[in-house]
């Protein structure tokens, strides 16, 4: 989760998901199952409701979808069944979800002949996916990596901002919000290379 996110109100939002979480076991919901819901609704939303112009419905449903990846961590918290597996599940299914929301903008943004937007759209899509590849990448290597001034609870926010101010009539809304996104996707990328080059090197350095 984003670092600015992380405040000391934490402990009591964590309070009453560890309580959805609960009643959630009780009735065998799993918290993989929880996860594929979760995406599977925000790839639904994508498809159906941002690519066909219907923002705001479509921003309500993956805000609500944010619920469920919270509620799959506590499940797992809770039951302590963390696996290798759910989390490998997990970041896959964040992938698929991230990109289904800036695929459906970018359709979106091309039926309107809004070009430059589509163009920017798959530019944060593809820098956004890349930042969680070299974080991924590194870790096989045995470097771990965590900087970044735009990790995915942040791209997220500023993606449903975006939309949000478009709504609202905001003329070029999503082309600047796109773009912004672009610009720091990019900057997050070359500063976790930047970072794993450093470690990798410090450990090359230390082995010779």
């Amino acid at each position: 989760m984003a670092k600015f996110l992380r405040t000391s109100g934490r402990a009591g939002v964590r309070r009453y998901v560890d309580a959805a979480a609960r009643l959630l076991i009780r009735v065998g919901v799993s918290a993989n199952a929880v996860t594929v819901t979760g995406t599977a609704l925000v790839v639904a939303a994508s498809a159906l409701l941002l690519s066909q112009g219907h923002l705001l419905a479509g921003l309500i449903v993956v805000a609500l979808s944010v619920l469920t990846d919270m509620l799959d961590g506590a499940i797992a918290r809770v039951k302590g069944t963390t696996s290798r597996f759910g989390a490998l599940l997990d970041s896959t299914c964040d992938r698929l979800a991230d990109g289904a929301i800036f695929a459906g903008l970018a359709y979106f943004l091309l039926t309107e002949d809004r070009h430059l937007g589509a163009a920017l759209a798959l530019t944060a899509l593809v820098a956004g996916q890349l930042v969680s590849y070299v974080k991924a990448a590194a870790g096989s290597l045995g470097a771990r990596v965590d900087v970044g001034i735009a990790e995915r609870p942040e791209r997220l926010i500023i993606a449903g901002l975006t939309v949000l101010v478009e709504v609202l009539g905001v003329p070029y809304a999503l082309e600047s919000g796109l773009g912004l996104l672009a610009v720091l996707s990019t900057i997050t990328v070359g500063q976790r290379f930047a970072q794993a080059r450093a470690v990798i090197a410090r450990e090359e350095h230390v082995d010779a």
